[in-house]
C-alpha cells in the first residue's frame, strides 16, 4: 500500500493522454504527477508546463528507473507498449498502458504473464471506450432473455467517407502498429463485453489506398488495410460479422444482435433500439440512470492502486483476447483459411 500520494511518470503524452489521462488523474486525490517523457524535449517541456511536471526525461528507460515514481502511464503508439510495460512491472511500479495493448500477441503475452508475476501490481489497459453508456444495457438485455438465444452479433464500422488518400498516419504503420486493423481490435474488446470471446475467424480485406503521403510528403506504401470482414463464431454459440472500413462512403454504422426472441440494435451515436418477436418494428431504448456507465479510468487507476477496487476496464487478459484476436484475423487473411482463436 502507497504511503502518501499516489506519484505518476508519463511516458507518451499525445493527444489523449493530454486531454483524457492527465485532467483524469488530476481530479483524484492525493495524486502527483512526477515525470513525463516524450518524443522530444521540446513537446515533454511543453507538457510539463502545462501540468506542472517535476521533471522532463529525455528516454524513457531513464524515467522508469528513477526511484521518484510509483506507476507509469504509458501513452505512446504500441511498438513501445510491451517493453515500457514489462520494465515498469519489473522495477515494482503500476502500469496504465493506452490501447491497443501491442504489435501482436505474442507481445500481449508476455505482458500478461509478467503481471501475473506481480499480482500486487495494477495493470490496466485503456478501455475501448465508445460503448461505456451502453454496456450494462446491453448486457441485462442478454441475460434476462429478452433477445431469446442470441443467433448472430453484426457490426458496420465505417467512416462514411468515400476513398481518399490521406496522409499516411501511424496506424498504417506495421512498425508502430503492429497487427492492429483499424479500429478492429477495440471493437472486438468492446462485443466480448456482452457476448464473449471468438473461437474461429475467417477474413478478407483490401488495402484500397495502397500508397498515401507521409508527413514530408513522400508517398510511401501503406501494409495495413482499409477495409476488412471477418466471419466468425462465437463461444457462446452465436455467429460474428464484423466489417471495419475507412473507404465505403456514406454508410451507416452499427451494431445488431439478433437473438431467437427479439433484435438490439446500437446506431452509431450509441443509441439503442429494440423489438421482440412480434413487433412491427425496433422502438428506443431508454437508458436507465442504474446502468449508464462513464469514461472513470484514471480514477479506477488509482483506486486499484489503494486496494479500494479491482480493475474491471480493461484487464490485461482482456488484451491479450482482443490481441489474439487480432492474431488470428491476420493469419486468416495471410493463409487464405478459417483459423482458431486461441484462449488464454
Amino acid at each position: 500500500m502507497i504511503d502518501g500520494p499516489v506519484r505518476i511518470g508519463v511516458v507518451g503524452a499525445g493527444a489523449n493522454t493530454v486531454s483524457r489521462h492527465l485532467p483524469g488523474l488530476l481530479q483524484q486525490p492525493d495524486v502527483k504527477l512526477v515525470s513525463v517523457c516524450n518524443r522530444s524535449r521540446e513537446s515533454s517541456e511543453r507538457v510539463a508546463r502545462q501540468f506542472k511536471f517535476d521533471a522532463v526525461y529525455d528516454a524513457w528507460p531513464d524515467l522508469v528507473e528513477a526511484r521518484d515514481t510509483d506507476a507509469i502511464v504509458i501513452g505512446t503508439w504500441p511498438y513501445l507498449h510491451c517493453p515500457i510495460t514489462l520494465q515498469t512491472l519489473s522495477r515494482g511500479k503500476h502500469v496504465l498502458c493506452e490501447a491497443r495493448m501491442a504489435l501482436n500477441a505474442e507481445e500481449a503475452r508476455a505482458m500478461l504473464a509478467l503481471s501475473r508475476r506481480r499480482p500486487d501490481l495494477v495493470a490496466q489497459i485503456v478501455p475501448a471506450p465508445h460503448t461505456l453508456g451502453e454496456d450494462r444495457t446491453i448486457r441485462r438485455y442478454l441475460a434476462d432473455g429478452r433477445l431469446g438465444d442470441l443467433l448472430t452479433v453484426e457490426l458496420i464500422d465505417s467512416s462514411g467517407t468515400f476513398r481518399s488518400p490521406g496522409p499516411r498516419h501511424w496506424r498504417h504503420d506495421r512498425e508502430l502498429s503492429g497487427l492492429n486493423v483499424m479500429a478492429l481490435g477495440i471493437w472486438y474488446e468492446a462485443l466480448m463485453r456482452w457476448a464473449g470471446p471468438a473461437t474461429r475467424v475467417a477474413a478478407f480485406a483490401r488495402t484500397f489506398v495502397p500508397v498515401r503521403p507521409d508527413a514530408d510528403g513522400v508517398p510511401r506504401a501503406v501494409p495495413i488495410p482499409d477495409h476488412v470482414d471477418v466471419l466468425g463464431d462465437l463461444a457462446c454459440g452465436a455467429q460474428l460479422r464484423m466489417q471495419v472500413s475507412q473507404v465505403t462512403g456514406l454508410r451507416p454504422s452499427g451494431v445488431w444482435l439478433c437473438g431467437s426472441e427479439g433484435t438490439l440494435h446500437r446506431d452509431a451515436a450509441g443509441g439503442l433500439h429494440y423489438g421482440a418477436r412480434g413487433d412491427a418494428a425496433l422502438a428506443p431504448v431508454t437508458v436507465e440512470p442504474r446502468d449508464a456507465g462513464a469514461w472513470r479510468v484514471e480514477e479506477e487507476f488509482i483506486n486499484a492502486i489503494r486496494g479500494q477496487e479491482q480493475v474491471s476496464h480493461t484487464r490485461f487478459a482482456d488484451g491479450v483476447r482482443y490481441m489474439e484476436f487480432t492474431a488470428a484475423v491476420h493469419r486468416s487473411l495471410a493463409e487464405g483459411r478459417a483459423v482458431a482463436v486461441p484462449d488464454l
